[in-house]
């Protein structure tokens, strides 16, 4: 099945979104050239729970497919859609559009995200199966070439431990599984990401997409940011 950037019941509740600083100095991952990368710290950690307490407060719903029988990849999780210009400009600009400045896909350059945002949440044994990204065509030229994810939970930034109580309880909440993997013609393994508070992953979309997948979730919940990099 292919995920379609504009599909699904949109959200009608109206929600105060977290404040989002702009960050300075970030720094670009590459994983396979500029066609999948990583940013990490896009968000804070108090922004990425904000983000949840407010998804949270929405209310997600749960989406489904028909399955590999069907010829569409197994999908379960839960979803919250909402369409927010203002929450995708303000996105691009925390550092997002610092990244893309030297990137151009057929003479078009990236000019911000798509405003379609999606919340997804992955209880404990929910995945995503193998799929590809469509791109999407919103009008005047606009076209998504790029899927931008951001896990708003996932391992802690410091790796440093210690046998403290707060340490024994943050590992409790930590989330397992969850992982996104990138594969290439021949079935291998390009790229394993794990979920990381905070960071953001982008990878080319549509005739470009790799074959990927989000593993399925063995504790805790995951959450997860979606939109998509528009270029013109």
């Amino acid at each position: 099945m292919e995920e379609r950037g504009a599909g699904g019941k949109q959200s009608k509740k109206k929600s105060t979104w977290p404040a989002i600083k702009s960050k300075h100095n970030v720094q670009i991952n590459q994983l396979k050239n500029l066609d999948l990368f990583t940013i990490p710290d896009i968000l804070t950690a108090a922004e990425s729970r904000a983000f949840i307490t407010v998804a949270e407060s929405m209310g997600f719903s749960h989406q489904g497919s028909l399955g590999p029988a069907k010829g569409e990849a197994y999908r379960d999780n839960d979803r919250i859609s909402v369409n927010d210009p203002i929450l995708a400009e303000t996105l691009w600009h925390c550092g997002l559009q610092n990244m893309f400045t030297d990137i151009k896909i057929r003479g078009k350059v990236a000019v911000g995200l798509n405003p379609s945002i999606r919340f997804y949440r992955y209880n404990i044994g929910q995945r995503f199966g193998r799929h590809i990204d469509e791109s999407v065509e919103l009008g005047d030229g606009r076209t998504t070439k790029y899927t931008l994810l951001i896990y708003l939970n996932g391992s802690p930034r410091s790796k440093v431990s210690s046998n403290s109580s707060s340490d024994r309880n943050s590992s409790a909440r930590s989330l397992v599984g969850g992982e996104t993997v990138f594969y290439n013609n021949r079935g291998g393994i390009v790229a394993e990401v794990s979920p990381v508070e905070g960071m953001a992953l982008l990878h080319l979309h549509g005739d470009k997409c790799m074959l990927h997948e989000a593993r399925v979730v063995s504790r805790n919940a995951k959450y997860v940011l979606r939109s998509d990099v528009v270029f013109m």
